[in-house]
């Protein structure tokens, strides 16, 4: 006797194959399931819980900001042989080129005397706050690879982020809000690659919020909208979740709709606390203009630092604040017209100086680590002898506050020119070690295994500077 399927059963097959061809679409770009990680022990015990890192797009001039070097003013205009790979890339030969001084004046600051130019006057007032490294050095001449290798460790492969490491290694203080978010990210040099999980499990993944180009006041997370706790709201999640489990259980092993299946748990869950996050209008006018919001030219750089502290006390565990455009030259990227600089310090230093404060203020800045530079440095000699300077990866300054670095530190040194790393010099690689170290994570055995190996974000380098902390 044939036996007529349940009108409950039909139901339940018709819907899992509408639901297999939604979720093959969106599985397409998913990688691996993981539910929302909980906290996880550390490999040894952490001085910070989280960071924010400061990106500053395009490469600003160290020699014109926290690098001082006298020997530039002295010999300003005189010509000299640099010889580095940009201009060997461009020309095949080290040419002469000419020494340009610094366009600001330099002075020392705090009771460390730390030596910093009027370009980032408000910053220079957290001198004593402030872990300069004086003597970093990188891969890639052009903005591409060097930002690439800059967030996730490699020029060219396809590699997980390191803000998707660190939720890999860590977990979520919050699982109400992703663990990893960029605001305003970029979609040139690198663009996604540059908060994506590659191989990770798709929920390490990097969430971007508005993109560089958008003012800040409009950049949100689409379709997000104040969760109303109503029975109708609750039964209809209710029924996508079985349907969705009914799709994990008929294809075991696939974990792309595992990983997508996570997604839609996550996005409801932010819709209980993400929107009241994204909200400053509840901040006090003190605090808006801190960060000089509702000023010009502070205000869009200001909201974004200020979203980058509510964030932070709502325990996202990475938090990147872009400061980009869209353009083909990114931000930072002054080859003829270095006071450009000078525009993008205006935007950027007070609320920066805001952000620092506010941490400070709430005790914050203890346990969460502020990490400010770009993907390298410029040149101390004048690009075609004219009013910018080129790319130098070869040394460059980057500062860190908070997380228990040294304050007031400036470490390492450049030669007498700006040019090369030459004392105490930081690899890329070893900042990464030793910002996962502060974290309470050994860069040597954070790994993942893929494709026949175990993969790191350091690769097979990188050590941790331990002269860098208090």
């Amino acid at each position: 006797m044939m036996t007529h399927p349940s009108r409950r059963d039909s139901l339940r097959t018709l819907a899992c194959g509408f639901g297999s061809l939604a979720l093959h679409g969106l599985a397409a770009q998913a990688h691996a399931k993981s539910g929302p990680p909980a906290p996880r022990t550390s490999h040894h015990p952490a001085r910070a819980k989280r960071i924010i890192f400061l990106f500053m797009s395009g490469g600003v001039s160290h020699v014109d900001s926290f690098d001082h070097k006298p020997r530039l003013t002295r010999e300003n205009g005189q010509m000299r042989q640099f010889g580095d790979l940009r201009s060997l890339a461009k020309t095949g030969t080290s040419p002469e080129m000419r020494v340009m001084k610094p366009l600001w004046d330099f002075r020392q600051h705090g009771e460390s005397g730390l030596w910093a130019s009027d370009l980032f006057p408000e910053m220079a007032k957290h001198a004593d706050d402030l872990c300069v490294i004086r003597s970093m050095h990188t891969e890639g001449i052009a903005h591409g690879p060097a930002t690439l290798f800059l967030h996730t460790g490699s020029t060219n492969f396809i590699r997980p982020s390191m803000g998707s490491w660190i939720h890999y290694g860590l977990g979520s203080e919050n699982e109400n809000l992703p663990g990893f978010i960029s605001l305003s990210p970029a979609l040139g040099n690198g663009g996604p690659r540059n908060y994506g999980n590659a191989f990770l499990p798709a929920v390490h993944q990097g969430t971007p919020i508005g993109r560089a180009g958008i003012p800040a006041r409009e950049s949100t997370i689409r379709n997000l909208k104040p969760l109303r706790p109503s029975d109708q709201a609750r039964r209809q999640f209710e029924l996508l979740r079985e349907l969705n489990q009914a799709q994990i259980q008929t294809k075991p092993g696939e974990t792309e709709l595992e990983a997508v299946a996570e997604s839609y748990e996550l996005a409801w869950r932010m819709q209980t606390a993400a929107p009241d996050v994204l909200d400053l209008s509840g901040e006090s006018p003190a605090t808006l203009s801190l960060y000089g919001i509702g000023q010009a030219p502070t205000d869009n750089f200001g909201r974004q630092c200020l979203l980058a502290r509510r964030l932070c006390e709502a325990g996202v565990r990475f938090i990147q604040v872009n400061y980009a455009d869209n353009s083909n030259n990114p931000a930072w990227d002054q080859h003829s017209n270095l006071p450009k600089h000078g525009d993008h310090a205006k935007a950027v230093d007070k609320p920066v100086a805001g952000l620092l404060e506010d941490l400070k203020q709430r005790g914050l800045l203890d346990d969460t680590i502020v990490w400010w530079g770009g993907e390298f440095g410029r040149t101390p000699y004048a690009e075609k002898n004219g009013t910018g300077r080129d790319h130098n990866p070869a040394g460059f300054t980057i500062w860190l506050a908070g997380g228990g670095f040294q304050p007031g530190l400036a470490y390492g040194a450049t030669d007498d020119y700006g040019h090369h790393a030459v004392v105490d010099k930081v690899h890329m690689h070893d900042l990464h070690a030793t910002l996962l170290h502060a974290l309470g994570l050994d860069h040597e055995r954070l790994t993942f295994r893929h494709a026949g190996r175990d993969f790191r974000l350091t690769d097979v380098y990188g050590k941790v500077v331990p002269d860098l902390f208090a």
